[in-house]
Formats: C-alpha cells, structure tokens, sequence
C-alpha cells in the first residue's frame, strides 16, 4: 500500500480530512463515540488510506462494507465487532448503515480512566489484525446496551462523566473478552512481523510497569529492546516503524509522556518522585523533556489538570 496517505492523529482529524462533519466529535478526553449513520449519509463511502494513532472499536448492528488494514481485506456485516489498535495502515468501505456504532480512544484515556495496567487484563488491546467477530442476538443486544449508556454519558454533562465512561469501557471490554478473547495471547496472533511488534509492546509496557513500581529505575534504549528479542537494532528498529508508523524512540517518547500525565493526576506523588519513578535522574531533566513533548511543564500540567477537576 502507499506511504504518501493520511497520518492522522485522531478521529477528529481524519474526518476533517475526509470533508465530514466533526461538531460532535470531543477531543480533550481522548475518546469518541458515535453512530455512523450520522455522518455517513452519502453512500457508498471509501475513505483514503490513512494511519491512525487510536484504539476502535466497530460495533455493527445493522451494515455492510468492507476494512482494509495493511494488506488483509474483512467484510464487515450485521451482528459484527471489529477492533483495530493503533498504527497500521487502512481503508474502509461503507455500502449499507443502518445502525452502526464507532468508539475510539487513545492510551491516556485507559490510563487514566480504565486501569494503569489495563494490558494486563485485556492483552488483546495488542494484537495486531483482529478480524470481525461475529456474535449471537443476545451477545450484540448486551453489547448495544453498554455502548447505548456510554453514548448517554459522552452527550452528558456529569461532573464525572469520563469517570463514568472509563468504568462502562471495562464492562464493554469485559464482555468482548468473555464472548472472543478468554484464552487470547498476542504473542501467538499473526506473522513474524507481527510478533515482533507485540513482543516490542509488551516490553515497553512491562518496562514501565518495572519503573513506575520500583523495580528497576534505568531507562531501556533502543538497543535493549532489540536485545529483549535477539534482533539486530536496525532490523527491530525498520519492522517497529514499517508497521506502526512510529520509530521507537517515538513510541518510548509517548510512553513516558502519558505515564508521566497519569502521575501528575495524583495529588501525593511531587514532580522529583515522578520524575525518579521514570527513570530522571535530575528533576529539571524529566521537566524539560516532558515540556518538549507536550509544550507546558509538568507543574503547569498539573495545575491545568487539577483546575478542570474543582
């Protein structure tokens, strides 16, 4: 497939790419949900090729089309979920919405609404290519429940609302591992390339949870990533970028940020701690490369966040 398509960010901006409407569309929390029949009144719809940065999920009652990511073309039908994490490249194909519901969200929000260690209990958040999964009557009726109340709640206007729709997010996620992912492991899913992506993503996430805990306070390098999986730095470094679109420099950069925002939501935890916890041997160090990545320094993150709550 072409690299010369949409790097998109979010959901937000895609469809401002794509010429459709975007009014409904929250950005500040990082999560989304909306019917698509809302937005996709002129059919049949293909999108341009384009590499998003969020987690989906495509709950589809009643539709028809087609989800092309990197090379693997599914039909999509009624009664179907389909999931794709960030990263890979796609396109989609809408031929028939009558009732078809998208929800997208980004790290952060599981991080700060859904479970600091989430991949621990949803491991197949990381899987690479899931192919639409087809449920029963009932199954999809307990699943139009839950995302029913978390579009209630994304329309609201609750002094917890993101709290409220972190915890809906584990009932739905719940669900979907009970009817498809019981006995799922990521390490076993899809090609060579594949694998060696997941096992990258594991790492990382073991590796923070290490630091975050205490039990390691060095930062891993790229060399130590590609030395976790025998592999030669530049070939693990070529796979991480060819298939997420993210050098690992970028991904470990990401990481840390939005570690390092959930931190500074905790009221007992100072910036000198946060900044030990991952791996900063010099408070002023973590300072400057989180204002780097982000444009305002951990205190005024922090006051910013802190000044929303009250």
């Amino acid at each position: 497939m072409p690299h010369d398509n949409l790097n998109v960010r979010t959901l937000r901006e895609l469809y401002q790419q794509l010429g459709l409407p975007i009014d409904y569309l929250e950005e500040e929390s990082g999560f989304t949900i909306h019917y698509l029949e809302e937005t996709f009144r002129d059919l049949p719809f293909r999108s341009e090729p384009f590499r998003p940065n969020y987690f989906s999920f495509l709950l589809i009652k009643n539709a028809f089309g087609h989800y092309t990511i990197d090379d693997q073309r599914f039909e999509v039908t009624s009664d179907t979920v389909y999931f794709t994490n960030p990263g890979n490249y796609r396109v989609f194909e809408w031929e028939k919405l009558e009732h078809t519901c998208l929800i997208t969200f980004g790290e952060g929000f599981l991080k700060e609404y859904v479970h600091d260690d989430v991949y621990r209990d949803f491991s197949f958040l990381l899987s690479e290519v899931v192919s639409p999964r087809v449920l029963t009557t009932l199954q999809f009726q307990q699943i139009e429940e839950l995302y029913r109340l978390i579009h209630k709640e994304y329309k609201g206007h609750s002094l917890y609302k993101n709290k409220i729709i972190g915890a809906l997010v584990i009932a739905l996620l719940l669900k979907i591992k009970e009817y498809f992912f019981q006995d799922y492991d990521p390490i076993y899913e899809g090609n060579r390339s594949s694998q060696i992506v997941k096992n990258f993503k594991l790492n990382i996430e073991k590796h923070f949870r290490d630091l975050i805990s205490g039990r390691t306070n060095i930062q891993l390098r790229v060399q130590d990533y590609a030395d976790l999986q025998a592999l030669h730095v530049n070939y693990l470094s070529s796979v991480i970028s060819n298939k997420t679109g993210k050098t690992i420099s970028s991904w470990i950069a990401d990481k840390t940020t939005t570690e390092a925002k959930v931190m500074l939501q905790k009221e007992d935890l100072n910036i000198k701690e946060i900044a030990a916890r991952l791996g900063f041997l010099e408070t002023s160090h973590f300072s400057n490369y989180f204002k780097k990545q982000t444009s305002i320094s951990p205190a005024e993150y922090r006051k910013q966040y802190f000044g929303k709550q009250s």
